[in-house]
């Protein structure tokens, strides 16, 4: 699992039968020193399904690959490759090892 930034949405027509009820969102992968308020940005951005209604700006937890199928698992086939497994409120990263 790894933790990401929303950027934008993505918009496409038509939907997956699958899919109704959620969207995809444009999400920029954080690493610990964009997570701890540098100024450093990984470039890696990639297109998660969400259904928990996270909004530009939001920090969500992603899962990807096979993990991103598992919610839908048995009942639905999806053809997605991340997920938004959560909705962070916060995020607390120490520097130093202890």
């Amino acid at each position: 699992m790894r933790i990401g930034k929303v950027i934008g949405r993505v918009t496409l027509h038509p939907l997956y039968d699958t899919l109704v009820g959620g969207r995809f969102l444009l999400v920029e992968v954080q690493d610990r020193f964009s997570l701890s308020g540098g100024k450093r940005k990984t470039g890696e951005v990639l297109v998660a399904y969400d259904h928990l209604g996270a909004g530009e700006g939001d920090t969500i937890a992603l899962s990807e690959s096979r993990e991103a199928c598992m919610p839908f698992y048995p009942e639905k086939r999806v053809p997605i490759d991340a997920y938004n497994a959560a909705i962070l409120d916060a995020v607390v990263v120490e520097h130093e090892l202890k």
